[in-house]
């Protein structure tokens, strides 16, 4: 199975309040979910880290 440890620090991974749960706000194409279903997927092409002092050093 592929090890998708990151998605925690992936700005596309909230939370769902109405829900509960933390869910990823991609949308895979039809290739790309099987990719992840099946675990072949090795890492994840949408992957941007949650970088909360972006914008903070932009301003230095």
């Amino acid at each position: 199975m592929a090890d998708f440890s990151g998605c925690e620090s992936c700005s596309n991974y909230v939370y769902n309040e109405d829900f509960e749960c933390y869910e990823c706000l991609v949308c895979l194409d039809e290739d790309e979910y099987a990719k992840f279903i099946c675990g072949t997927m090795t890492s994840c092409s949408y992957y941007s880290p949650d970088d909360e002092y972006k914008i903070v050093r932009k301003q230095m």
